[in-house]
């Protein structure tokens, strides 16, 4: 459909458009995008609870009238030489729906040749030793292909806000920076990660796993959780009961990492096992490792593989005395 001849769904009325090509999404943003109201959630596709979370924030935040575009596709530049790309889950009209349901008006989901016309980029956007840390020390090149793809689809989406989740931590730190340091006029704001009853971090690569392979993976979040709450229980405080979103006081950053560290153990003797690609307790402003001697936010990080599925998770701290 032609984005002149579109009109945006009623207010309640579940509706999305699709574009395909970057001159169809100009003239339908050039015509329907209201000053100020204006968001974009970039995926790779198969949402989930976790996209629709934030499709729902984005949504929230620019109003009935606004606009919300959601960009589909599987960047080629973000995946290195054996990881996932040809056989990551492709779904776009079951997206569409997902997209539809939880409030957006465009979905975006160009081939690469579209977004990359002439082959692979000469020019990146480099994230220099932010991006060489966890995820970037074990992925190459990663994040300067999702910076690179950020990028232009933030030229090309041209929101006021763009929404991203808390899960990739390090990416939306990136992000964040990027933005500051390239004079981005777009506020990034972050979503809280969304989980499963069994406390399993949505991600589109769960589908990947078997049952029994799903039951070792749970030791990720089961780390986290165990690093957050090795509070000050000397003094007397028992469980939080806190939101993921709160930040939660604990005792020190040897005690986090500890505790973590005795769950991952052990879920590495189970069948499948869990193989640690690192644990980290960082800085969310630069994602360096924080001294023991630390006070103030943090962010518990863990990256593992479970059969052929890499899974990350993550929770936020706070270390030190009460705020």
């Amino acid at each position: 459909m032609s984005p002149k001849l579109w009109t945006k769904a009623l207010p309640g009325e579940p509706d999305v458009e699709l574009f395909r090509h970057r001159s169809d999404l100009d003239a339908a943003l050039a015509h329907f995008a209201v000053p100020g109201r204006t968001a974009v959630v970039m995926t790779m596709g198969a949402l989930h609870d976790g996209h629709a979370s934030l499709i729902r924030a984005a949504r929230a935040r620019v109003g009935a009238k606004g606009l919300v575009t959601v960009t589909v596709f599987v960047n080629p530049l973000q995946f290195g030489a054996g990881e996932d790309l040809d056989r990551y889950p492709r779904t776009l009209d079951a997206d569409l729906e997902v997209a539809a349901e939880a409030g957006a008006d465009i979905v975006f989901a160009p081939a690469a040749e579209e977004m990359y016309p002439g082959g692979e980029p000469h020019i990146r956007i480099t994230a220099g030793a932010m991006g060489e840390r966890y995820e970037g020390a074990s992925r190459p090149g990663h994040f300067d292909g999702m910076l690179t793809v950020v990028a232009k689809l933030l030229h090309l989406t041209r929101p006021n806000a763009a929404f991203f989740g808390e899960k990739d931590a390090q990416q939306l730190a990136l992000v964040r920076r990027m933005a500051r340091d390239l004079d981005f006029p777009v506020e990034i704001v972050g979503v809280p990660t969304v989980r499963e009853g069994d406390g399993l971090a949505l991600s589109s690569r769960n589908r990947y796993l078997s049952a029994q392979e799903r039951d070792t993976a749970l030791a990720l979040s089961r780390a986290l959780f165990a690093g957050r709450d090795a509070r000050l229980l000397a003094a007397g405080e028992g469980p939080a009961g806190a939101e993921e979103h709160e930040l939660i006081r604990v005792a020190s950053p040897a005690a986090v990492r500890s505790a973590a560290r005795v769950v991952l153990d052990e879920a590495a003797r189970l069948e499948p096992p869990l193989v640690l690609d690192y644990l980290g307790l960082a800085d969310p402003a630069d994602f360096t490792e924080v001294s023991d001697g630390y006070t103030g936010e943090a962010v518990l990080a863990v990256a593992a593989k479970v059969g052929a599925t890499r899974l990350i998770d993550n929770v936020r701290l706070w270390i030190g005395a009460a705020r």
